[in-house]
């Protein structure tokens, strides 16, 4: 195995790593900051109103791009089997 073979797992990993959680990141951003702007409006500070739609729009963004998360991390799973012979030898 050289550098270049163990770089290239690497950064698939991480690759795939990022993809997978950037729709659920990126929806609990999104309630983040739209229920930050309604409590600066309001000026109502409750923990439930900032946790909750977070935890909603988590569920909802993995309902949504749940198969493509899942098909991704079977292809890399399969690489990283299929990359095993290469790593023994």
């Amino acid at each position: 195995m050289d550098l270049e073979f163990f770089l290239r797992v690497a950064s698939y990993g991480v690759q795939t790593a990022m993809m997978v959680s950037a729709p659920v990141l990126g929806f609990g951003l999104v309630a983040g900051v739209g229920v930050s702007i309604m409590q600066a409006a309001t000026q109502i500070n409750d923990a439930a109103l900032a946790f909750i739609p977070k935890i909603v729009a988590a569920v909802v963004s993995l309902l949504i791009f749940g198969p493509w998360m899942i098909a991704e991390l079977v292809t890399f799973a399969t690489f990283s089997f299929n990359s095993i012979s290469q790593v023994v030898t």
